[in-house]
């Protein structure tokens, strides 16, 4: 059962990249109401990401990287910035959801600043990772 939650993990990552660059579309087009609800399903999927990743690895451990020569040094450099980036996300996402949802859209539009492209490349990178790990 455990081996399929890599490719799950992928999926939603992927599916939570997909719903944050629509969700900036949204709001780049004054869709509120569209861009509120892609990003809150996008806090929902990264929420079951968190999860599903948390399962795996309590229950298999550690996946070494199998990858040698200049390959090992670019997977090190992806995982080491995307592990950083995603516990600095977590509260960069609560923050930025609490802000939109109180409807405080100065603080909102600040935090969001930072908060999406930071979102956007760890869910990206979590791809990039699950291919260099499960699929090279």
């Amino acid at each position: 059962m455990y081996q399929y939650l890599p490719d799950l993990n992928a999926a939603l990552n992927s599916t939570a990249f997909s719903l944050i660059c629509c969700g900036l579309w949204a709001i780049k087009h004054k869709r509120e109401r569209l861009h509120k609800k892609l990003m809150l399903s996008a806090v929902v999927v990264s929420a079951a990401f968190l999860v599903s990743y948390l399962v795996y690895h309590f229950r298999v451990g550690s996946v070494k990287f199998q990858g040698e020569g200049l390959i090992r040094y670019v997977y090190f450099a992806i995982l080491i910035s995307h592990t950083f980036l995603a516990v600095v996300q977590v509260p960069l996402i609560a923050m930025t959801v609490i802000y939109g949802l109180r409807d405080r859209r100065d603080r909102h539009r600040r935090w969001a600043r930072i908060t999406a492209p930071i979102w956007l490349y760890v869910s990206l990178t979590g791809v990039v990772v699950y291919v260099m790990l499960y699929r090279m």
